[in-house]
């Protein structure tokens, strides 16, 4: 199946499932070009972090990280294809 390169926007508004997102990550990890985490103060002192993913995959295999992503309580993700 043909590769495509993609960034993959994820917020992560609860902090606490950011062990299992890195679990998640780890697994897809032989696609991953690069990754960039920006931790972020929010709003009346509540943690925000925002983590850019680049990745070089089938589109099945990124369409399916993205939707385990969306699934943990607390993260929203978005992906971009170029």
């Amino acid at each position: 199946m043909e590769e495509r390169i993609a960034i993959i926007a994820i917020i992560i508004s609860d902090i606490t499932q950011s062990a299992r997102l890195n679990e998640l990550l780890s697994k897809y990890g032989q696609f991953i070009i690069g990754r960039m985490g920006l931790p972020h103060q929010h709003i009346k002192d509540k943690e925000l972090a925002l983590i850019s993913i680049a990745i070089k995959a089938p589109q099945n295999e990124i369409s399916a990280l993205s939707g385990k992503i969306g699934m943990l309580k607390g993260i929203q993700s978005k992906v971009i294809y170029a």
